[in-house]
């Protein structure tokens, strides 16, 4: 399998934008980065977490492209002809003499009942498939093992159905009624919906996390050294892998990784004088979602003042009382003594 990393967890995974039309159904979390808009979400329904562009779908898109990578360099390559309509294919990295997939009619991927069977299916520009068309998984085949490689954008066809994970360096495009069960996961541009039904296929659900955060000290002077603790715990009791990025407000301050006890610590010496609020993102990890703790209120003051040293058993010196100006003498006038 190529391991996608965080966009394991992700069904729509865009670089510029989302755009919907339409009730679109969408299974599995959303985001893009690093233009964060989200256009027609009134009418998606998500079974999911819509991150927006926060640091869950950064990581994602860092892991994306590593996936993209892996799957653009499998190897040995199956040359067979562009169009995908009719074939039967066993596992394996299949091109094209073109550089390009389109699919007119129905594919069938056979596992041949081999455990965690892969398809990689690689093109240097283009994948379009036609209205109608489809994708049939037999023998042991499995949506979730199933990449497609996109050296440019991906378009499916009105009312087609395609299996897979598409990870597209450009654009992804879902024309009316489109269905895809895998992801659709564009690097550069952006993912466009029309009335579409996209299910995130995952050849195990990830586990459910909760994040914790905790400081060493609630309250410190300025310039003071105070150290964050997050905790993150998954609900079937495994331990998760992965990191934690820490944020005062919006503002990251830091990533660090769990340990074997799923615990990440950061220390710093930068908070300014005031409150902050600290929250510890998980980052999620292949197998675990990811999650957000509540906020920690963090308190900064200002740096005491200097002392004034004095002898050991001495009270402080009183400051002398001022005395009274004497009256002015006008001169040439005599003094008598009384």
């Amino acid at each position: 399998m190529i391991d996608l990393g965080t966009a394991d967890n992700f069904a729509v995974l865009a670089g510029s934008g989302i755009t919907n039309t339409g009730p679109t159904t969408v299974v599995g979390d959303v985001g893009t980065f690093p233009t964060k808009t989200r256009t027609g979400f009134g009418s998606v329904t998500l079974t999911g977490t819509d991150h927006a562009g926060d640091a869950v779908t950064q990581q994602a898109k860092d892991d994306l492209v590593t996936a993209y990578g892996d799957a653009a360099g499998r190897g040995p390559t199956t040359e067979i002809a562009t169009d995908l309509a009719g074939q039967s294919l066993a596992p394996g990295v299949y091109d094209s003499a073109d550089g390009t997939f389109g699919n007119t009619g129905v594919l069938t991927l056979d596992g041949q009942g081999q455990t965690d069977p892969v398809f990689v299916f690689q093109t240097g520009t283009t994948l379009i498939t036609a209205s109608n068309s489809s994708v049939i998984l037999i023998n042991g085949a499995d949506a979730c093992n199933v990449y497609w490689q996109i050296g440019s954008s991906a378009t499916l066809g009105t009312a087609s159905d395609l299996t897979g994970n598409l990870m597209a360096l450009t654009s992804i495009t879902l024309t009316t009624g489109a269905t895809l069960e895998g992801r659709a996961l564009a690097r550069n541009g952006a993912v466009t919906m029309d009335t579409n039904t996209i299910t995130r296929a995952a050849c195990a659900e990830p586990a459910e996390t909760t994040t914790s955060v905790q400081s060493s000290d609630p309250a410190t002077n300025t310039g003071e050294t105070v150290t964050f603790t997050a905790t993150v715990e998954a609900d079937d009791d495994s331990t998760p892998t992965g990191a934690v990025e820490f944020f005062d407000g919006d503002t990251s301050i830091g990533t660090a990784p769990l340990d074997t006890d799923g615990t990440a610590e950061l220390t710093t010496t930068d908070l300014g004088h005031g409150t902050h609020t600290i929250t510890a993102v998980y980052l999620g990890a292949p197998g675990f979602g990811s999650s957000t703790s509540t906020g920690l209120t963090q308190i900064v003051l200002a740096p005491a003042g200097p002392e004034i040293p004095t002898e050991p058993g001495t009270p402080p010196t009183a400051p002398p009382t001022p005395t009274a100006p004497r009256a002015p003498v006008t001169p040439g006038t005599p003094t008598f003594a009384g």
